[in-house]
């Protein structure tokens, strides 16, 4: 049985068609104190052998319906719970980076941990955070779905990354693609507030660009990115992401910026996602 959070119900209804398996009605309600109620009323009497708990946990609340989600299968007597974070938030903050800051991707994966027997994430900022569950989740590679919305037509492209650290996303999405280059963002800091961006070894002019990340937030490095790319003739440039966080004015940036489109996945439903990670993470479960 495939149970869905709140932020993830359009992914869920795939993965339950891609599998097959049927989608539970699941209850989101909040008390007048504040509180939240995520619950999933007719699981006792469906008595399912697994259950699959698809949850972006894009907020505070999101994490803790993961939780009221697990305690509520596992008391309805599912033997397996396997819980998929298709977006893990708070996974940027694999290190404590200043004294007395938690490690709070080892905080929510702990507390996930104690209600599942399997963790399965989406292309995670930094893999290390795997290892912070019990056991050790997996992280599924989805990059790959990012070419399908790409036009056909695109000119000699090239595929970018914003820095060399994400160049093996750029080079599964050209791979996947079938034609073109990769490439990376250098930034070279001129002083405390100029920062130059550039790729840094290709020629864009007159070519289309398809800049390619892991999560757009509030799209400011890559709207600067965008800049540059059309200083130097670019041709098209598309902006695709596994995670589109999309926070704020970011869709706006990145319009104003020049860009032709944005691309996502179903990982954060907000619009922009074009293709669903549900095949991907149904050929792990």
């Amino acid at each position: 049985m495939i149970i869905s959070g709140s932020a993830s119900q359009s992914l869920a209804a795939a993965l339950a068609r891609d599998l097959e398996e049927p989608l539970a009605a699941v209850e989101y309600d909040r008390f007048p104190d504040g509180e939240l109620l995520a619950a999933v009323p007719g699981v006792a009497e469906a008595e399912p052998e697994r259950a699959v708990i698809v949850a972006s946990t894009v907020s505070s609340d999101a994490h803790l319906e993961v939780l009221q989600l697990q305690d509520a299968v596992r008391e309805a007597g599912v033997e397996e719970v396997v819980t998929v974070l298709p977006y893990m938030g708070y996974g940027r903050q694999d290190a404590a980076f200043e004294p007395g800051h938690p490690v709070s991707a080892r905080a929510v994966a702990r507390a996930i941990s104690t209600g599942t027997d399997r963790v399965l994430t989406v292309n995670p900022h930094e893999r290390a955070v795997c290892d912070f569950f019990e056991p050790t989740a997996t992280a599924v590679d989805a990059a790959g779905r990012l070419a399908a919305p790409l036009p056909d037509d695109l000119a000699e492209p090239v595929f970018l990354s914003p820095d060399a650290g994400a160049i093996e996303l750029a080079e599964t999405v050209r791979e996947t693609y079938g034609a073109g280059e990769t490439d990376y963002f250098e930034k070279t800091r001129r002083s405390g507030t100029e920062v130059d961006i550039s790729p840094s070894d290709v020629e864009v002019a007159g070519r289309d660009v398809v800049v390619v990340d892991d999560i757009i937030a509030t799209g400011s490095t890559m709207s600067e990115a965008v800049a540059v790319l059309q200083e130097r003739d670019v041709g098209r440039v598309f902006v695709t992401c596994v995670h589109p966080l999309l926070a704020r004015t970011a869709v706006t940036k990145l319009s104003r910026a020049g860009v032709e489109a944005i691309y996502g996945t179903d990982t954060i439903e907000r619009g922009v996602d074009t293709v669903s990670v549900a095949p991907t993470l149904g050929a792990h479960l």
